[in-house]
């Protein structure tokens, strides 16, 4: 009877901490998000129009900093945590995010808001391992499931509503407003780490920045693993479009008005003359509630498939959902595509990460799932150049932005092929992939 309890912890089990860590997780991917939904439009924005008029070029190189930055900090700053405190490391991370917001609304410079956001990324890398390693610490094997769901669906919370009706509204303001936004929505979180937040049971043994650097050399050495993170990245160059070349594509060609009057004719069930209009900061809204929508219902028809196949089946999904784009500018096609390429999405990774521990030495799971990041490394580091150059060549230039989608439905193709050859060549023999 005593098992049974345990094995049906629901809600009611999680302590005060594990509550505490979902609330700054939502406001912080909330910031976060709304931020990233228009930061490349507004970067390259003419400054008549209220952006800052960067080139697509620049965009891009900031793009392919900031973001791998993002993969690459929590393993080192994880380490610092364990060594510091959860707590210390928790103010830094809210203190120095709060303030690479606040200065991005000021500087128009390049130099300068680059590093601010370089200062934002530098708090967000600290603040993640921190979330994960307080939920792992607040609960148990009969509670973890359900624990983990909760926070991926926080993430995706935040990504959708922030966009959906702050940005909007503060966007009419001044687009400054934004970033301000986003830096009251992390810097309230210290207020929250002073009074509310406890500091977790110390664990029994914790790395050194030396150990993880290690550790690092290690997981290198093993050919497979670094083959199959290096064609999974590919999936990826076409992910971290979705903030950059997507945004700046719906911007210059998507007239979305059979979509403006469906959900305004909605509106006006409620409200007189409602005047709802989708813009570029709802493209990653439709991304997040996809997820939102479907996640659970994709999980449950993948749970008994095999990972390799069905990774290579997401990323086709997310492949075709990328190529839809070439086809026309009309709304429901552009929908569409970002629908069909976020099924693909949430099809392809959860079976990636069930992959990697499949495939990692019994005594190394939790090293190699730690190491799984590098595949955002290189597909953010990649997309963010490689997206701008192309869109400036193919549509800027040429004005033929079906080629530009072609070309990145081919680097999916690539991944594709790249898998089916590992599979057959490289993988190891396992009952279970």
């Amino acid at each position: 009877m005593e098992k049974n309890n345990e094995e049906n912890k629901g809600v009611g089990s999680f302590p005060k901490n594990f509550w505490t860590v979902i609330v700054m997780e939502f406001f912080e991917r909330g910031s976060y998000y709304g931020v990233m939904s228009i930061l490349s439009v507004y970067l390259v924005l003419s400054t008549e129009k209220g952006g800052l008029g960067f080139s697509k070029e620049s965009v891009g190189v900031i793009k392919s900093t900031i973001q791998p930055l993002l993969y690459l900090l929590p393993i080192l700053s994880g380490a610092l945590a364990d060594r510091f405190g959860y707590r210390k490391t928790l103010f830094f991370a809210f203190t120095v995010m709060s303030a690479g917001y606040f200065f991005t609304s000021l500087f128009t410079s390049y130099p300068l808001v680059f590093m601010s956001l370089i200062l934002m990324v530098i708090g967000a890398g600290f603040f993640k391992p921190i979330i994960s390693g307080t939920i792992a610490r607040s609960t148990d094997k009969s509670n973890s499931t359900l624990a983990f769901g909760i926070f991926y669906w926080t993430i995706n919370l935040g990504a959708f509503i922030f966009p959906l009706i702050l940005v909007p509204i503060l966007k009419e303001i001044s687009w400054s407003y934004i970033f301000i936004m986003a830096a009251i929505g992390t810097g309230w979180l210290l207020i929250l780490n002073l009074f509310v937040y406890k500091e977790p049971q110390k664990p029994e043994s914790t790395k050194s920045v030396y150990d993880v650097l290690k550790g690092a050399l290690l997981v290198l050495k093993d050919f497979r693993f670094i083959i199959m993170i290096v064609i999974y990245s590919g999936f990826w160059i076409l992910y971290f479009q979705m903030f950059d070349t997507v945004l700046w594509y719906f911007t210059d060609y998507m007239d979305m008005k059979p979509i403006n009057d469906i959900v305004n004719s909605v509106l006006g069930i409620f409200m007189t003359n409602p005047e709802w209009k989708f813009d570029a900061e709802h493209v990653t809204v439709i991304n997040a509630g996809t997820i939102i929508l479907l996640q659970i219902l994709i999980s449950k028809i993948v749970k008994n498939t095999k990972a390799l196949p069905t990774m290579i089946t997401g990323i086709a999904l997310g492949t075709l959902g990328m190529g839809i784009l070439a086809i026309s500018t009309h709304a429901w096609v552009f929908m569409a595509g970002i629908i069909i390429f976020s099924i693909g999405e949430m099809t392809a990774h959860p079976k990636f990460i069930s992959y990697v521990g499949l495939i990692a030495p019994e005594d190394k799971k939790a090293l190699y799932l730690g190491y799984a990041f590098l595949y955002g490394v290189l597909g953010s580091g990649i997309g963010g150049v490689l997206g701008a150059n192309l869109y400036v060549h193919f549509v800027d230039k040429l004005n033929n932005p079906s080629l530009l989608w072609f070309i990145f439905s081919l680097i999916g193709v690539v991944t594709i092929i790249g898998l089916l050859l590992y599979n057959r060549f490289i993988a190891v023999r396992h009952s279970d992939i």
